[in-house]
């Protein structure tokens, strides 16, 4: 099982690199980046190309780790006996599957995503290593051991919001996603756009990353920002001469709403552009 990236995801070396790394490892893939660089997608595109299930974990601030492995519902079974209910007898029907189980017991290897893992508490990945490490977990309701038909290629996402626990990441292979270059950019454009004006494509990126290199931009746009912004730029048949003339430190870039993200960077731009035009009369 290797990745080589698919026609949908364009996947730089050091990527596909990591990801095989982790399968033969068979450690979790820990991947960081910026948001928007495509580390949810990369799961899914890991699936799509080993030709396998995709079972996605997405972690909130409320999320615990035994939700994971299962939940027994007391409550429901205490209602139940109360209403002469036959299900109280098979405890089994009050315990509800959590995403590692149906990962563990999947036919084939499944590629398991838990998707944002620094939402929830510090805690939370910790109280995860016993069951990553051995790929088994005990249902105390039940007295049964559940353990993995075959290890899953569990990636793991994290957007930096908290630091995770040493003892945790010395079980994982790290990979960080660098922004991606023009170069690689272009490219990723072109898998969203085929056939997309060379002219239009060289503008927008160019107005693209001198937005992301103004200083004091709190929110830097980014490729999933940058897809948005290329298709309503088709959508509204904007000339790549009206993009040539704008320049992103002076210049707040039409249909901005996709680029910039809060009310801080778009003051900002206003701001700029104020200036420009005062040194300009």
């Amino acid at each position: 099982m290797r990745f080589e990236g698919t026609e949908n995801y364009i996947a730089t070396e050091d990527l596909r690199v990591a990801v095989n790394a982790a399968v033969a490892l068979e450690r979790p893939l820990l991947v960081k980046g910026e948001p928007g660089t495509g580390k949810t997608v990369l799961a899914q595109q890991v699936a799509a190309a080993l030709n396998t299930q995709l079972i996605e974990w997405h972690v909130k601030s409320t999320t615990k780790a035994q939700q994971g492995l299962y939940e027994y519902d007391a409550v429901s079974r205490l209602r139940d006996s109360q209403l002469g209910d036959e299900r109280v007898k098979d405890i089994n029907n009050y315990i509800r599957k959590g995403k590692l189980w149906e990962a563990f017991e999947a036919s084939e290897k499944p590629v398991l995503l838990i998707d944002e893992i620094d939402k929830a508490d510090i805690e939370f990945p910790n109280d995860l290593l016993l069951e990553l490490d051995r790929m088994e977990f005990h249902v105390y309701e039940t007295g049964e051991t559940v353990q993995a038909r075959q290890r899953p290629v569990v990636i793991i996402t994290s957007n930096n919001e908290k630091d995770l626990p040493d003892a945790f990441l010395r079980r994982c292979f790290f990979h960080f996603i660098k922004f991606p270059d023009a170069d690689t950019m272009a490219e990723i454009v072109e898998v969203h756009f085929p056939g997309i004006k060379k002219r239009l494509l060289s503008e927008a990126l160019r107005l693209f990353f001198d937005v992301r290199d103004v200083p004091g931009v709190k929110k830097k746009p980014s490729t999933s920002e940058l897809i948005d912004w290329i298709k309503l730029l088709l959508n509204e048949d904007i000339d790549p001469e009206t993009l040539r003339q704008q320049d992103g430190g002076k210049l707040i870039p039409p249909l901005h709403g996709a680029l910039l993200k809060n009310e801080q960077d778009v003051h900002l731009f206003e701001r700029i552009a104020f200036m420009a035009r005062r040194e300009r009369t």
